[in-house]
């Protein structure tokens, strides 16, 4: 045999030697005492040989040491010592017991082991992946996919950095002080500050919730797998139901709600156009000083749409950014920020919005507000198709007509 193959040999082997040398060691170390020392020591000395084989040489070696770990247990600790021979049933039972735990606890680990190695490869694979995109966009001159590539994945990691390390931050902070006060390292906290600390913990737990849920509906949209529940309802319960949620967001505010006499009522998926509703609402609180008027209206915008505006007293939206903000992951810039006195969000919320609408058969558009001041952010919806539906009083006194009778989207609620 080559001196290559005999290493490659030896390589192979080499973790199934590194098993059973552990378990000799330990053996050795513990046998002289076996009739004083516990058979719990020992079990968890034996334990960790298996854990150790199993995380740095694999399920294979990890099974050797397990089997020969029970032998061991068995011939040098259980009485009669040095005999395989066991008379205590409940021995037995310790035994299997041991056994049992040191395979699967041998197997987990190797496992968690093999995943390890798989997501580095992934992400090796990922890094290829992503030099040879770059590669082949130089080669074929695609500079300026290239360029709308890297503003993507610009937006995307800069919006991930900051609505998930913000609230983490905040998370730990809290953490760490009631950790240190329930260890007395620092002067007791109040009953009071005790709960801010953990109202600031929840708050930022729902922030990260809300953030990952806006990222999973946004790639449904993406993906064309945003579901509708449709069924008739009423336009001013839609509106009623995002104020309720919104109740905390528009307190400092005076909110106007003007909705036409005798609109009919729309075939819809309630919760997703109120989630839109919602959106809208939040960005208006978000962009307009407290004290100023948010109107909500609805009325007809033709025979078969409804339109619904939220329109605030803030700054406004310059024209050329009225089609980006609806951009997935869409920021402005610092210098914009700081002219305009906008908050910096994820950027997913109009996209979500625009997707919710679109998914109706409606659209929705940006415009100035009332003399020519604020923003107005209008959307429509269609009433329905040539299906009679029912009037609102109708529905109230038989609430079956209101059921869903066309499933096309379902979408969660959250604060995207």
């Amino acid at each position: 045999m080559t001196r290559v193959g005999t290493k490659i040999l030896m390589k192979g082997w080499d973790g199934y030697l590194i098993a059973a040398l552990g378990v000799a060691v330990v053996t050795g170390l513990l046998a002289p005492f076996n009739d004083r020392i516990s058979s719990t020591t020992v079990a968890l000395a034996l334990l960790l040989v298996v854990l150790f084989t199993a995380t740095y040489r694999g399920s294979g070696p990890a099974l050797l040491a397990s089997m020969l770990a029970m032998l061991s247990f068995n011939f040098f600790f259980f009485p009669p010592f040095y005999t395989f021979t066991i008379h205590d049933p409940q021995n037995w039972i310790a035994l299997a017991a041991f056994f049992a735990t040191a395979i699967t606890a041998g197997q987990l680990s190797a496992r968690a082991k093999r995943r390890a190695e798989e997501a580095e490869s992934g992400r090796r694979e990922n890094r290829h992946l992503y030099e040879e995109l770059q590669d082949a966009f130089e080669r074929e001159s695609h500079a300026e996919a290239l360029r709308q590539s890297e503003q993507l994945k610009s937006a995307l990691l800069d919006a991930v950095t900051h609505d998930l390390r913000t609230p983490l931050t905040s998370i730990k902070a809290s953490s760490t002080l009631l950790l240190e006060d329930s260890e007395g390292a620092t002067e007791p906290f109040s009953p009071e500050e005790r709960q801010t600390m953990l109202r600031v913990i929840t708050q930022e737990v729902d922030r990260l919730d809300h953030f990952v849920e806006g990222i999973i509906d946004l790639a449904r949209i993406e993906a064309g797998e945003l579901r509708l529940r449709r069924n008739w309802g009423d336009v001013d319960e839609i509106i009623e139901a995002a104020l309720t949620r919104a109740e905390g967001l528009i307190q400092p505010y005076e909110i106007k709600l003007e909705v036409e006499e005798d609109l009919p009522v729309v075939r819809v998926d309630a919760g997703a156009v109120a989630e839109v509703i919602y959106t809208l609402i939040d960005n208006a609180t978000k962009y307009s000083p407290p004290d100023t008027t948010i109107r909500i209206s609805a009325g007809r915008a033709s025979s078969e749409m409804i339109q619904i505006s939220v329109e605030d007293e803030g700054r406004g939206i310059p024209v050329e950014m009225r089609e980006r903000v609806f951009d997935k992951f869409f920021r402005v810039t610092d210098e914009e920020v700081a002219s305009m006195n906008r908050p910096r969000g994820a950027g997913i919320g109009l996209s979500i919005a625009r997707g919710i609408v679109e998914a109706h058969g409606g659209r929705i558009f940006i415009e100035s507000g009332a003399g020519g001041h604020g923003t107005c952010v209008t959307f429509t919806v269609p009433v329905g198709d040539e299906e009679q539906p029912p009037t609102v009083s109708q529905m109230k006194d038989n609430p079956a007509s209101s059921q869903p009778d066309e499933e096309r989207a379902i979408i969660p609620d959250h604060d995207g």
